[in-house]
């Protein structure tokens, strides 16, 4: 897919312009300068053209903000692969020295660049701008994202850079979303560098180096996935910087925005309080969950077995036992092609339906073999069942009375329904109703 990539440098508003391009608030944006550190991209469409709008971090050095050399080159990579390039000016504080360079920079890549000239909120301000056409572009974009002014001449513009739309083919079903998500420091921008074959997300011992959920799209021979690498999630009250804690509400909001979550956990110190966190939301969205036990290669396999690793795993998060596990390594990239894999399969777990004749034949037979115990130890019938929803797999209970499982018949219940009707890699929901109050 053409992309076309904003640059800048901090607070000129590229994650503004970003998501008024893409008419949604995608890239997070904040007052204080970093918030985005890494690519962030999204599928747009502008007057029928298709493309991967690509918004980067600033192109700045600052003693302040250690990873700035990291930012700085990851946001020129994107330049170089870019099919059109946004410069985009803050045109409240004048050009800078720095500025003119990187617009020259960019000019030797040889490939369109419209020079944008942001938070021109009036008319009046315009009369004062005459210092950026000394850039010598014919042709300049006065707008203010912030307020929509200017965008539609920015849009043509862009539109008619990209290259002519290429012949449809056969239309490609849309992208698995796979969300990696994980408390801090487990590795999973470094995972996610490694499916996706490039250095596309910053890597640093630093806690809270991810700040925005960034997008990458993978193509396979069998289809395509996006995968989404969220900030670490911890507590707040632990997050001293404002950027980070927004990143981190951020990657909670995107879990029920997946299709597939991918929990990942360091196999060096696992499962902690922070990790069985993280597992609980992932629980409590129904999606389905894969979980990837990263740093594999510096566990002595001679000592610690897989089957050992599962069951610690296991014995400590009981309530997300359904989740096929695979141990990788982020840096060898052992294994970690299975994440893509397993991904597939849980998915297709959660889209299994059960006619409701099968299933109230297993009822009377599970119902004859034990007695149901609701959470106040009263025995209770269950008249009949349905399958109402799939991801996750919903079954509707129709009781004789109002009652609600005993956890520990729960439990049993859910177990037998996955082994009978081949269900074990998903999440299930059961819901009672009882007969209404005349």
């Amino acid at each position: 897919m053409r992309q076309v990539v904003i640059v800048g440098y901090p607070n000129a508003g590229k994650s503004t312009l970003f998501n008024r391009l893409l008419h949604q608030k995608k890239s997070l944006v904040h007052s204080l300068p970093g918030m985005t550190r890494d690519r962030v991209s999204a599928p747009c469409v502008l007057h029928e053209k298709r493309f991967e709008l690509v918004d980067t971090g600033g192109f700045f050095d600052s003693l302040a903000e250690p990873l700035s050399p990291q930012v700085k080159k990851m946001a020129w990579e994107a330049a170089k692969t870019a099919d059109v390039l946004l410069l985009l000016l803050d045109g409240r504080r004048g050009l800078a020295p720095a500025e003119t360079d990187l617009y020259r920079a960019l000019k030797k890549l040889g490939k369109p660049l419209l020079v944008v000239v942001n938070k021109i909120d009036t008319s009046a301000q315009e009369a004062g701008l005459g210092d950026y056409y000394r850039l010598g572009e014919e042709r300049l974009f006065f707008i203010s994202a912030e307020h929509a002014l200017g965008l539609s001449d920015l849009e043509e513009a862009v539109a008619a850079a990209l290259p002519a739309a290429e012949p449809a083919g056969a239309e490609e079903p849309p992208p698995l979303r796979i969300a990696i998500i994980g408390r801090i420091n487990v590795g999973k921008s470094s995972l996610v560098n490694r499916l996706c074959g490039e250095e596309r997300f910053i890597v640093s011992e630093l806690p809270g180096t991810t700040r925005d959920s960034s997008d990458v799209l993978i193509r396979t021979d069998r289809r395509s996935y996006r995968l989404v690498d969220t900030a670490g999630i911890r507590k707040l009250n632990r997050v001293a910087d404002e950027r980070e804690s927004a990143g981190v509400i951020k990657a909670k909001k995107n879990i029920p925005l997946a299709d597939v979550l991918c929990l990942v956990l360091d196999a060096q110190e696992f499962p902690t309080h922070q990790d069985a966190a993280v597992a609980k939301l992932a629980f409590d969205s129904g999606k389905p969950l894969l979980i990837a036990l990263n740093k594999w290669d510096l566990i002595d396999e001679n000592r610690v077995s897989l089957e050992d690793a599962k069951n610690l795993v296991f014995r400590r998060l009981e309530f997300i036992d359904y989740a096929p596990l695979v141990t990788v390594s982020a840096l060898t990239g052992k294994r970690t092609m299975r994440i893509l894999d397993l991904a597939d399969k849980v998915y297709q777990s959660g889209l299994k339906t059960v006619g409701t004749p099968r299933l109230n034949k297993w009822l009377a037979s599970i119902s004859a073999a034990k007695a149901l115990l609701s959470k106040t130890g009263k025995r209770f019938k269950i008249r009949y069942m349905t399958q109402k929803d799939v991801l996750p797999p919903t079954f509707v209970l129709f009781t004789n009375t109002q009652a609600s499982f005993a956890p520990a018949y729960e439990k049993y219940f859910v177990k037998e329904i996955r082994d009978a009707f081949d269900l074990r890699d998903t999440p299930i929901k059961l819901v009672l109703k009882s007969p209404s109050k005349k």
